[in-house]
């Protein structure tokens, strides 16, 4: 073992460094984990241009990351189903398990949750990290580390796609075609979706939606949701019966509540600005349900599953790989928003 632990610090905001820390010991019912791959989610780059998130703020210094996989290291009292060598996927949030929301299996509800890389919770993006065993996923041996961290983002899509409803037959409408709405795209295929429209103003994110599946790329060229709402209406022939929304961009909602049949879902998975104008009585006298989503519960063994029998191919998602020691240039390639989903590699050994 390494007797070394860097780790990328966000310090502040716009001070990312990369810093020694100790190696964490596992404690009882924890594995202490060698990471290998940690994806820079949208969050990580938010947290570090602008310290803060909604209420979650950055107070003290805190390490990034929180779409990992590694390989068990070290193994605390009581793990019995890892042990030391085995290859794992990293749930990042651990829940108290004992309120409501956790005993009812909506524990992504739980107060009390503690999140990688949310303020105040140290995440992932190091040489070595300690995690409870219970949230850690074995990764069967023809799963790469790079899709064990990306079952984190494609757990979204799972527990997106559970809340919409989707199912064999439905057409589906995917607002926004970043790492989030290409993730849905691929669940919703994988969950029997006829056809799935998506939306960008990014002609070379729609090109890439189409390479992953997508049967109406449409391109958004206005701020009027009513117009692109026609827009996919002709492109489908028919109104969606699910809409995922991804951007949290104002008129991407109302195209949302516009494009949506009258009795289907709209899910909101993007988040914008935190008070928004949207065709409300629209949505009411159709009937129109407008759901959340936050994070996921009881998705990364479906998510894992998809990977694993080849259902969804996240490989074509990292366009950008960087070492650990490359963190701020990674950072900024993911800022700049280069390619889809950037890559960094812990391993010392491949460093």
């Amino acid at each position: 073992m390494s007797d070394t632990n860097l780790s990328a610090v966000l310090l502040e905001k716009g001070n990312l460094k990369l810093e020694e820390r100790p190696i964490p010991k596992p404690g009882k019912n924890e594995v202490q984990i060698a990471m290998h791959s940690v994806g820079i989610c949208g969050s990580d780059v938010h947290y570090w241009v602008h310290g803060a998130i909604g209420d979650f703020v950055v107070r003290a210094p805190m390490i990034l990351g929180h779409e990992a996989s590694g390989t068990v290291s070290e193994v605390g009292e009581g793990v019995t189903h890892l042990k030391v060598g085995d290859r794992v996927a990293i749930e990042p949030g651990v829940p108290c398990r004992y309120c409501d929301y956790c005993k009812g299996g909506r524990y992504n509800l739980c107060l009390e949750m503690k999140f990688c890389a949310t303020p105040p919770v140290d995440g992932s993006l190091a040489r070595y990290y300690v995690h409870p065993a219970d949230f850690c996923f074995k990764l069967p041996d023809h799963v790469s580390f790079e899709e064990g961290a990306l079952l984190e983002p494609l757990s979204v899509g799972v527990h997106a796609c559970r809340r919409a409803g989707v199912t064999i037959g439905s057409r589906v409408l995917i607002c926004g075609a970043g790492p989030i709405g290409l993730v849905c795209l691929l669940v919703a295929k994988a969950m029997g979706a006829a056809q799935v429209a998506i939306t960008d103003i990014d002609t070379k994110r729609l090109e890439v939606a189409k390479q992953m599946g997508a049967d109406f790329p449409v391109h958004v060229t206005t701020r009027d949701g009513r117009e692109v709402a026609d827009q996919v209406v002709r492109a489908l022939g028919c109104n969606p019966d699910v809409t995922v929304e991804c951007s949290g961009a104002e008129p991407s909602v109302q195209t949302g509540i516009f494009a949506t049949k009258s009795g289907g879902v709209l899910v909101l998975v993007g988040l914008g600005p935190p008070t928004i104008n949207i065709p409300i009585v629209n949505a009411a006298v159709r009937e129109v349900d407008i759901r959340g989503i936050f994070r996921y519960a009881n998705c990364y063994p479906t998510a894992l599953s998809m990977v694993a029998s080849g259902q969804v191919n996240m490989k074509p998602m990292v366009t950008h790989r960087f070492s650990l020691e490359q963190t701020l240039e990674a950072f900024e390639a993911s800022k700049k928003g280069e390619g889809i989903k950037v890559m960094i590699n812990c391993d010392k050994t491949k460093a």
